[in-house]
């Protein structure tokens, strides 16, 4: 049954969808609530938030070998605070909600001072989340990370927190906390749509039920992984994701190859743009934050993804993760200085 409910502006990829450009529509997947597409959307991301200590080495240390480092950096990080900070830097109503420890203050006042609103954050006694990060002179990482008290998110808090959104919000997941099955679960009981970065890629992912997810949002390796494909390669990653997950739209990115975006109606591509790399870390935040944000402020697929793509470029021509993200102004005028 399709409920009209008031008029709204709508992007392209939405009108070509409706039954009339000119009207809301109800929503299959609100388990019998009305689904509103609206103007303020709000985004729950429940992730993960990790202190950053970064490495400059010449190249990436191999097993057995001792090398010396031409400088530390401390930084704010986590996949989970990244994506906050992208999605209110491009200009999204955000909310982030986690653990930290005692140790944490310093996670909870970048978000804040990034305009995320942090009223759900708890403190735990375990020692916040932290991550070792090695970057090579060709801007390219590999990192270690530690849960610390990324892994006491509990159902109790998931359910309290979760009961403060409604249907047609947004929850954002990655796969750096704990109980993300459960909060699938929940957010689909109150008819949030869910967008999950499967990032880092583990094998517990599989058993989430996640024909309850709106978004996908993978690298070329965590598509493979997702799917069993044999090689990385896009178009069949971009296939078996459709075969498997037909309800969810899906953002493939490949690096500096560019990336892809699929759902059940349109297949686009988005080269990157050329920019000196200096530190790739967070740079795939940045992408699912601005892409993120485009989707739930109005772009079509593809404005969302070149939006997504400059600011990711912006990112990896800067050091540091949290630190290099771009505000959506920078964007702009990094899109306004590119050929059309």
């Amino acid at each position: 049954m399709v409920i009209v409910t008031k008029k709204l502006n709508y992007s392209k990829l939405d009108i070509d969808r409706l039954e009339s450009p000119l009207y809301i529509i109800a929503k299959e997947n609100c388990f019998g609530k009305l689904f509103r597409w609206r103007d303020n959307v709000k985004i729950l991301n429940l992730g993960s938030l990790n202190v950053d200590i970064t490495y400059l080495v010449d190249h990436v240390v191999a097993p057995g070998e001792t090398i010396k480092a031409s400088r530390r950096e401390r930084f704010c990080g986590g996949k989970g605070l990244n994506q906050s900070i992208a999605l209110a830097k491009a200009g999204a109503q955000v909310y982030h909600a986690g653990c930290i420890g005692r140790d944490g203050e310093m996670l909870s006042a970048m978000l804040r001072n990034a305009g995320v609103d942090i009223r759900f954050l708890e403190q735990v006694d375990e020692p916040s989340g932290h991550a070792i990060i090695q970057v090579d002179e060709k801007g390219q990482n590999s990192i270690v990370i530690y849960g610390g008290a990324n892994t006491c998110v509990t159902t109790e808090y998931i359910d309290q927190v979760i009961a403060n959104f409604d249907c047609g919000d947004v929850l954002l997941l990655q796969n750096e906390i704990s109980n993300i099955d459960y909060a699938i679960q929940a957010a689909a009981r109150q008819g949030m749509r869910v967008a999950l970065n499967p990032s880092p890629f583990d094998e517990r992912l599989l058993d989430c039920d996640l024909r309850k997810v709106s978004w996908l949002i993978l690298n070329e390796v965590e598509g493979q992984q997702m799917t069993g494909c044999s090689a990385v390669e896009p178009k069949q990653i971009l296939e078996q994701l459709r075969k498997r997950y037909p309800q969810a739209a899906c953002v493939l990115t490949l690096g500096t190859a560019g990336a892809y975006y699929q759902d059940a109606h349109t297949t686009a591509f988005q080269d990157t743009f050329r920019v000196k790399s200096v530190d790739s870390t967070g740079a795939g935040d940045t992408f699912t934050g601005f892409f993120l944000a485009g989707m739930t402020q109005g772009c079509d697929a593809k404005q969302a993804m070149r939006r997504a793509a400059a600011a990711a470029a912006i990112s990896v021509s800067r050091r540091g993760a949290s630190a290099s993200i771009p505000t959506d102004q920078e964007v702009r005028q990094f899109l306004d200085s590119e050929l059309p």
